[in-house]
This record gives C-alpha cells, sequence and structure tokens, in this order.
C-alpha cells in the first residue's frame, strides 16, 4: 500500500463521512457498508440488506457516472431493494488513487477508476498505459471481452480488489496551451500525466516533460503556467472545460485506456455467492449502456469544443511517434508479453 500524510488525512476524512451517510438506524458491518438482519421472501429477497458508497471522479452527467448509476440501479432492481449502491460523484469521497487504497481498506466499498493508476496496485495493468497498441474501439472491445482480457479483473484479489467489468474511455490525445501541429512542438513541455511510472517514461520518450498530478489539479496548473499541456480523451477535456486554457488539440490517440468498475475484496468476500453473481452480472449488463453513453457524449464533446474555437490538428502519420516510444515498449515486452500477444490476436 502507498500511503502519505495526505492519503491517511483522506482515509480519515472518508471515514468520518461514512459515519454521516450510514445514519444512526442501521449497524455499521466490516465491510464499511450498513447491514440489516434478512428479509422475508424468496430469491433476491433474501439474506441481508446492504448499502453501500461507490466512489467516482468525474461529474454526474458523464457516461462513466452514468454507468455507475445503470449498475446501481441494476443491482437494487434484481435484489429487490435489498442492495444498494450510491453514487458519489466529482470526486466527493476522493481522488483516484487515493480512492483506491480506501477500496483496498474497505472504507469505500466500490468505485470506478481508470486503469491509468491501476498500475501501481497490479502490474498487469500497467498495459493499458502502453501507447499504439490499439488501433481503434474495435480492437479494444474485442480484446477486454475476450477470456484474457476478463481474466485480468480477477488478477486484482491479490490486491485487496475485485474488478467487475470495464467501461470506455475512448482514445487520449494532447492538448496545450501552446500551439501543437506535431511530434516536435512538444519538446520541453510540461505535461500532466496519470500517476504511473510508465507514463513517465513514454512523456520523457517524446521529448517533453512528465509532470504526475491530480486530476483536479490540472485546469488551474494549465491556467497558471504550472503546466503547459495535458492528455485526456474528448469528454474529459470538455467536462473539466480543460479547452479553456488549452486550446490546441492534437490527435494522436497515443493511449485507448479503459475503465474498470472494482469492489473491495473485504466487502467481496462477505457477499454470498448469490449475491457476488448478481453484482458482477449487473457490473457486465450496465457496460453496454455506458458504451452508449460514451459515444453519444464524445460526439457532443467534439462538437462542442470545435465550436468554442479549439484548434484541432489530426495526426496523419503516426510512424515517427511510434519510432520515439518503441524503447518504452520493447523495455516493457518481457514483462507483458502474453497480454500483448492476446491484445494482437484480438485484432
Amino acid at each position: 500500500m502507498f500511503w502519505t500524510k495526505r492519503n491517511r488525512g483522506s482515509v480519515i476524512a472518508v471515514a468520518l463521512a461514512a459515519l454521516l451517510v450510514s445514519g444512526c438506524g442501521a449497524g455499521a458491518n466490516s465491510s464499511g457498508g450498513t447491514a440489516q438482519s434478512g428479509t422475508s421472501g424468496s430469491g433476491a429477497s433474501e439474506g441481508p440488506t446492504y448499502s453501500f458508497r461507490l466512489a467516482e471522479t468525474h461529474p454526474a452527467d458523464y457516461p462513466t457516472t452514468k454507468g455507475d448509476v445503470k449498475f446501481a440501479e441494476l443491482v437494487k432492481e434484481r435484489s429487490n431493494g435489498r442492495i444498494t449502491i450510491e453514487v458519489f460523484p466529482s470526486a466527493q469521497l476522493g481522488e483516484e488513487k487515493a480512492v483506491i487504497e480506501q477500496v483496498q481498506l474497505g472504507a469505500i466499498e466500490f468505485t470506478r477508476v481508470s486503469t491509468g493508476p491501476m498500475a501501481e496496485f497490479n502490474k498487469d495493468f500497467g498495459v493499458f498505459s502502453l501507447p499504439y497498441i490499439f488501433d481503434n474501439d474495435e480492437h479494444v472491445w474485442k480484446f477486454l471481452l475476450s477470456d484474457k482480457g476478463m481474466g485480468l479483473l480477477d488478477t486484482l484479489q491479490s490486491s485487496g480488489l475485485q474488478g467487475l467489468g470495464w467501461y470506455s474511455s475512448g482514445a487520449r490525445s494532447f492538448y496545450s496551451s501552446k500551439p501543437i501541429t506535431s511530434i516536435e512542438d512538444l519538446k520541453g513541455q510540461k505535461i500532466r500525466v496519470i500517476e504511473n511510472k510508465l507514463n513517465l517514461a513514454i512523456i520523457s520518450a517524446l521529448g517533453a516533460s512528465a509532470t504526475p498530478m491530480p486530476y483536479g489539479e490540472v485546469y488551474s496548473s494549465l491556467q497558471t503556467g504550472v503546466l503547459d499541456a495535458a492528455e485526456n480523451n474528448y469528454p474529459s477535456y470538455y467536462s473539466s472545460k480543460h479547452y479553456e486554457v488549452a486550446p490546441h488539440l492534437l490527435l494522436d490517440r497515443h493511449q485507448r485506456v479503459p475503465e474498470v468498475l472494482l469492489v473491495s475484496k473485504t466487502v467481496w468476500d462477505k457477499l454470498s455467492a448469490e449475491d457476488q453473481a448478481l453484482i458482477r452480472q449487473a457490473a457486465l449488463d450496465s457496460i453496454e449502456y455506458q458504451r452508449e453513453e460514451w459515444a453519444k457524449y464524445e460526439k457532443e464533446s467534439e462538437d462542442a469544443v470545435r465550436a468554442a474555437g479549439v484548434t484541432i490538428t489530426e495526426v496523419e502519420d503516426l510512424t515517427p511517434w511510434k519510432d520515439a516510444v518503441k524503447p518504452v515498449i520493447d523495455s516493457y515486452r518481457a514483462e507483458f508479453g502474453t497480454i500483448l500477444e492476446a491484445i494482437e490476436a484480438a485484432k
């Protein structure tokens, strides 16, 4: 586990928030949620009543948050109201990396996070940060829904987590406060990256200065010049309003980093096999809805930033980009060999 003074403070804050959310009427169980005695009825109605929390970084109208809500609705419906999951959007329970640590502890029961920071908790998830390994969105989903892709969800158990399903996050590209039309324009720029060492290596290979930073601090840092640039997908670029302070977008689509829906293994292990199956299936059944919402919002976001006057440049030839990062990919090939083979086979 990766503890800092800030993280210890976050855990204490979340624990206090959990007491307020849980209320005084029900006894808190050891999972961090609330449980009451069994209810009458049959099938999904039988068993303890649970009230859980799901931490989400993005705002309420964002496609991943909508996916979270659909998942929670399916769980509530299929358990006949016995299992409820309240979604907390807009980083109310903390930023992603700190939340992952809290989910490990069971202080928060569920979360939806990018697979980017997950590399710090499970090395296999670092493969998603490798650049240019997916050709398009169809290629991504062929892999994620394959046996190898779904199997990665269970590898998180050794990290105190259980993966439940994947969500879309589109393709990541660079945007800057300065004009950028080629790889040369990135040289020397201070670029915010997701907090993992692979992303640091990629940005360095492209000749820029990698700056790890929580997502919530990026806007002000771009505004004040602490950062020159960042990288993300269309919806995040739009919903965060980063286009206001970084109006130059270069579409290289260097990463297609999926999202993952997680539950604390501490919580998971206390659930019956029937409740586990119900929750897992609800997560899988929420994927199609989230993908549809993503595609819709991605188009709306693109249209909105174009209308706002953002300068958008499409990278026509990825050869120099791929050549620049090839040493990074080669250095991880031994570590991710079998997963990379599965990704290649999914084309």
